[in-house]
């Protein structure tokens, strides 16, 4: 099933998404149903329809508590990266966060910073997890995840290779827009079979099968849970195919007026529009 998070007249609701119609299941965040979304099937379609194009969706998750990110996850951006990034293949996973604040939605536009040029896209799998978890071995991550979405892992790359963490060029506000939809682990099916695709202006410029991933998702969630605990709400971007912007030469960065697509097969489409930040300068909520 998918689930969505989405506001009608200004007022947010979730609920399944079926045959391009929402279904007013209730008026609270996906993020407090995540853990049990299975016994919601059939009570959650018994609510008022709307027609998809009557709503704004917003991400599945408005505000997670950890936006996690795994860097150089597929061998051939392994590859690209060593070009503009000088890192070789790690030996272990390689993790980062992105802020809360980064979180977005479909639709929602990602900002070109005002203080860097050197906007980038990742085309990822988003991993939406329900269930708290430490400790969880790879042969039971699944039981933990509530779902599945697109992601675009925006990223900064001067401000990324200036920080040895990357924290700062990864988690600029807009950088993580991920949706549309949070769809259950089986409607997605066989991870390893699905395509994923990143398009700027409909230009395709990333594909890859996500069985390409050098760390798949049930080793990120046992890797991770050994360090510290999962809980509901928390996201995962779990890695990028080649063809990133830094990737080309001249490197190909994201300017106002481009739009980025993410396409990954039984998980949906996410598409945002890019635009220069405004002004965002503010203390205590005044503007300066």
């Amino acid at each position: 099933m998918k689930w969505v998070n989405f506001e009608v007249d200004g007022k947010l609701w979730c609920g399944p998404l079926k045959n391009q119609q929402v279904y007013q299941f209730a008026p609270r965040c996906l993020s407090h149903f995540l853990g049990d979304l299975s016994s919601k099937k059939n009570a959650a379609t018994s609510g008022t329809a709307i027609p998809l194009d009557q709503v704004r969706l917003r991400q599945p998750v408005l505000r997670p508590g950890k936006i996690l990110a795994i860097g150089l996850n597929y061998a051939a951006h392994v590859a690209e990266s060593a070009s503009f990034a000088e890192k070789p293949r790690p030996q272990v996973q390689v993790w980062f966060n992105k802020q809360a604040t980064a979180a977005s939605g479909p639709g929602d536009p990602i900002h070109v910073p005002r203080v860097s040029k050197m906007l980038d896209y990742e085309a990822e799998l988003v991993v939406i997890i329900g269930k708290s978890g430490r400790h969880v071995p790879a042969e039971r991550a699944m039981e933990i995840v509530a779902g599945f979405s697109c992601g675009c892992d925006a990223s900064v790359r001067d401000w990324q290779k200036a920080s040895p963490t990357m924290i700062m060029g990864k988690g600029f506000d807009t950088h993580a827009p991920f949706g549309p939809a949070l769809v259950t682990p089986d409607e997605v099916g066989d991870l390893d079979a699905l395509e994923i695709k990143g398009y700027v202006n409909g230009e395709l410029r990333q594909s890859a099968k996500l069985g390409d991933m050098i760390h798949n998702v049930k080793e990120q969630i046992a890797h991770l849970s050994a360090a510290f605990t999962l809980e509901p709400g928390d996201v995962i971007f779990t890695g990028t195919p080649a063809g990133v912007g830094a990737g080309h030469t001249p490197p190909r960065w994201l300017k106002a007026g481009d739009r980025f697509r993410v396409e990954i097969e039984n998980v949906g489409v996410l598409e945002n529009p890019v635009i220069n930040e405004p002004n965002t300068a503010e203390i205590g909520g005044q503007p300066l």
